[in-house]
């Protein structure tokens, strides 16, 4: 395999906030590729590109060692990216990206999109990870590590943007989004399926200040994980409800469906009564319900069949805005199986697809005029000892190609109401809506080279 090549290390002491380092470092332009990622480690950012792999539906970028190879894949695509990584001479090396929601009908077996970026991720040149008071930063570079260590002492947290705040219109597409739940209802009551989540897109009408917006974000919201990236022209944060699938080094897997929602609105007495209401409504719990069968059903594949057990079922959990109901499935997988089974196994998350799966992506592709890309996707952490922590891409924003814009969905099963679905989503909305900060400055956007067409339009199938 050759000479590895060694990450170098320094250690800075900092009684700094992590997400003001962060989102600082992300804000200081040190460098045009980042990817910054919370998980209850603590916080790692991203910088740079030591090795990158991306997938679309015709071929397969990889760079190594400066070498820049395109080719075209068979089989299954993940195989590709997971011996790729594995190839690599860099010595324990983290991959940090995201992977598109239409990659999920490919694995399934049905017709592939015919462009737009399918996954994407890199091993950076210089990583920091913040603990405990504590910044580890790792660099290929000598220079790379100086300007990090320089960067994690002094950058300043992002001053706000404008310090405006942008208005986001929540109706766009409300009336097309009602019938289309109207539309899908019927669908379930014809037996073609049991639930899917649908979505629209609310475009937000300016420029945002990326850092300065997920920063206040950040601040307002409660996720199980938290994101802030700029990748191959892509720019998106988020605030994650929940994960899609954790494997830790001795192969034991989780995932975390959440379904059934209710506002969370910050006065105590009508948040309990909101979450009473959640707790009993019969729509609520049939569609928590399913949706965890699912996840058992999935994870049994990959994992050893009498470790698979749902170890929390139907607590209520806060995230922002809003309140869910969730519950945790998880198992162990046997000797020799690797993080990327596990997400196959499990990926997309059921609580964005839908039960069936095939049947929800068809319903998708029917009621959804415009390609999801990381929307209800994975924003992702891989490591070279078989750790991986993938997390739902909900309560987001994205820009690509001058456009920003958001977007939220909700599950639709047989007693579902088109005017409660849609309010739903107007309380997903919010949780990233109100935090969004103008931009200061009209500097063009990070060129996109990927040819990916997240939040464009598409013909209707």
């Amino acid at each position: 395999m050759g000479v590895k090549v060694h990450y170098r290390t320094a250690t800075v002491e900092t009684g700094r906030e992590p997400l003001d380092i962060a989102t600082g470092l992300a804000s200081s332009g040190i460098w045009d590729t980042f990817v910054v990622y919370e998980d209850p480690d603590g916080w790692s950012i991203a910088g740079g590109i030591a090795a990158e792999v991306l997938l679309t539906p015709r071929c397969i970028r990889t760079t190594r060692d400066g070498v820049v190879t395109e080719d075209r894949w068979n089989g299954n695509p993940l195989d590709r990216i997971q011996e790729f990584l594995e190839g690599l001479s860099i010595a324990d090396w983290s991959a940090y990206g995201w992977c598109a929601f239409e990659l999920a009908p490919l694995l399934a077996g049905m017709a592939a999109p015919r462009d737009g970026v399918l996954a994407h991720l890199v091993v950076p040149e210089t990583e920091v990870r913040l603990s405990g008071g504590r910044a580890v930063i790792r660099s290929l570079r000598g220079a790379a590590l100086a300007t990090a260590e320089e960067a994690v002492t002094h950058a300043a947290a992002p001053a706000g943007g404008t310090g405006r705040p942008v208005r986001v219109d929540l109706e766009a597409d409300a009336g097309d989004y009602l019938h289309h739940v109207a539309s899908l209802v019927r669908d379930i009551r014809a037996g073609l399926l049991q639930k899917a989540v649908i979505s629209r897109v609310v475009p937000v009408p300016e420029e945002i200040d990326f850092p300065a917006s997920f920063a206040a974000g950040r601040r307002a919201n409660s996720p199980t994980r938290s994101f802030l990236l700029s990748m191959g022209g892509l720019r998106a944060f988020g605030f994650s409800p929940e994960t899609v699938v954790e494997v830790d080094p001795e192969r034991r897997v989780a995932s975390q469906p959440l379904a059934g929602t209710r506002a969370l609105t910050g006065d105590t007495e009508l948040d309990r009564k909101l979450r009473e209401d959640l707790l009993a409504d019969p729509k609520e719990l049939h569609e928590h319900a399913i949706s965890v069968k699912v996840a058992v059903d999935e994870l049994a594949g990959p994992c050893e069949p009498e470790t698979v057990a749902v170890t929390e079922f139907m607590t209520v959990k806060e995230r922002g805005t809003v309140q869910h109901l969730a519950s945790k499935v998880v198992g162990r997988m046997p000797e020799g199986a690797g993080p990327w089974q596990a997400f196959a196994a499990v990926f997309p998350a059921v609580t964005a697809s839908g039960v069936p799966k095939p049947a929800a992506y068809e319903a998708i592709s029917r009621y959804e005029s415009q390609a999801r890309g990381p929307y209800a996707g994975a924003v992702m952490k891989v490591t070279q000892d078989g750790t991986m922590d993938a997390a739902l891409v909900l309560r987001s924003a994205y820009a690509r190609n001058g456009r920003t814009w958001l977007r939220a969905g909700a599950g639709v099963v047989e007693q579902s109401r088109a005017e409660r679905e849609l309010e739903e989503t107007r309380e997903k909305l919010m949780s990233v809506s109100r935090s969004l900060v103008g931009r200061a400055d009209r500097t063009a956007e990070p060129a996109d080279d990927t040819g990916a067409a997240e939040g464009r339009p598409r013909p209707r199938r």
